[in-house]
């Protein structure tokens, strides 16, 4: 039976870059995906296109891209597929171009998706009806306009295989979902349709997708039982092998650190899934339940089971807009009553800013290494030798959040004894771009293919 083999070198804007290569030396790939996305890097790019119009993708890759040249040339078979392209793919994409032409690799074929990016029609499709509820709170997207920044819906895998057809060997996307960038090159291989006849093959592509997208955190990232002898420090990079009726196994190159099981990858399979029952993609929506896992051998997990149960007629949309500011400072509480010295010290933190006239519309302290990090979950130390403080505010005023960087400093000479950790300087102000989740009518999104002649 046919057979294809997908790794994902990375699982977010700032993994591993040395993942990729290493997975395709080493893993025998037919497809290599890089899954740089997630709602807050679609608000960091949109801040690094409006300074910089020529960027607004995930620059990381143009560094993979280079690391991978070798394996272009050594392994026909081949192929890439990213949505690094962010909000600018295109620009991402020819600046792969320029780099495989300095390179002598302009044969390489490379393929632009686009079409998810809203932000240029959002009055346009607000005319026409399309609101962009809140999914939560049900406000329209309208009341917040003014102060969008980006807002893009998230394509499926259609396009991509619509890009390998057309011959591409790279294929650069914008707003993909994730488990989308496996389900495309399986669909592509296999032949499969988007109809009712496919929905469990495209069903357990998704869930092939969404084992890997995260990246080593299927094959021993945040493990629970991760120790010592896991070798984080060496570890290998996810690698789905399937078959063409859409049964899969999960594996990791021979010989690297990490381990695939059945805690790993169920730990990873319940990740994210709000109801295992009704996984919603924008290709299918996919039932977990009778998800089956089996250890087949050292490092290989066989997964059956996954039952496609329906199409949509919408796209998720992504949309964040400019909220304010916010900071967060740290010091450190040294010696007896460490806890109750660190509560205090940020509460008077905040109310010599209260009595400077500074009272802000968010604020926080807590106490790490009492706790409070996940607090209620584990037991809360008595009386640990040495705490962090962490001060944080939020408001819609610069200068209020300005003026609360200048208030950590002074606690190192009129706070409590013990209070040291100072020298990293004030804390940066940043600017707050909040979440919009939002449905919107396929019918309304027209997903592009370009082929870079």
């Amino acid at each position: 039976m046919k057979r294809v083999r997908i790794g994902n070198g990375g699982g977010f804007w700032g993994d591993s870059l040395d993942a990729p290569v290493r997975l395709v030396r080493e893993g025998r790939l037919d497809y290599l995906t890089l899954d740089y996305l997630a709602e807050l890097t679609m608000s960091i790019l949109a801040v690094q296109k409006q300074k910089n119009p020529a960027l607004g993708y995930a620059t990381d890759f143009l560094e993979v891209a280079r690391s991978l040249i070798p394996y272009l040339r050594s392994q026909p078979q081949l192929k890439i597929i990213t949505n690094a392209g962010g909000l600018n793919p295109k620009g991402c994409a020819l600046a792969v171009r320029e780099l495989f032409r300095q390179e002598n690799l302009a044969d390489v074929p490379i393929a632009v998706v686009g079409g998810d990016d809203l932000l240029p029609y959002l009055d346009e499709l607000f005319a026409r009806g399309h609101l962009l509820h809140h999914m939560d709170t049900g406000e329209p997207l309208a009341a917040r306009r003014e102060r969008v920044v980006s807002a893009n819906a998230y394509l499926g895998a259609r396009p991509i295989v619509e890009a390998l057809r057309q011959g591409a060997r790279v294929v650069i996307t914008g707003r993909v979902a994730d488990a989308s960038l496996t389900v495309a090159p399986a669909a592509f291989a296999f032949g499969w349709g988007f109809g009712d006849a496919d929905l469990d093959r495209l069903a357990a592509a998704t869930v092939a997708g969404h084992l890997i997208e995260c990246g080593a955190q299927v094959t021993g990232g945040l493990w629970t039982n991760a120790s010592a002898h896991t070798r984080l420090a060496d570890v290998g990079y996810p690698i789905v092998e399937m078959t063409e009726d859409g049964q899969f196994v999960v594996t990791k190159p021979p010989g690297s650190g990490g381990v695939v099981n059945l805690e790993t990858v169920s730990e990873q399979l319940l990740y994210e899934v709000a109801d295992p029952r009704a996984y919603y993609t924008p290709d299918v929506v996919v039932d977990f339940t009778a998800v089956t896992l089996e250890q087949q051998a050292e490092d290989v997990v066989a997964v059956r089971g996954a039952c496609g149960i329906a199409t949509t007629e919408t796209y998720k949309v992504s949309a964040a807009y400019r909220d304010g500011y916010t900071a967060a400072g740290t010091l450190v509480i040294v010696g007896p009553d460490a806890v109750a010295k660190a509560q205090l010290s940020g509460q008077i933190i905040l109310e010599r800013l209260r009595q400077a006239g500074w009272v802000f519309e968010r604020s926080y302290v807590e106490v790490l290494g009492a706790g409070d990090a996940v607090a209620g979950v584990l037991p809360r130390a008595v009386d640990p030798p040495e705490v962090v403080l962490r001060v944080a505010v939020h408001d819609h005023r610069r200068e209020a959040v300005e003026r609360f960087t200048r208030e950590l400093a002074p606690l190192v000479t009129s706070g409590f004894a013990g209070t040291t950790g100072y020298t990293t300087g004030r804390p940066p102000v940043r600017e707050v771009f909040a979440f919009w989740p939002a449905l919107i009518a396929k019918s309304a999104v027209s997903p592009t293919v370009e082929l870079l002649a």
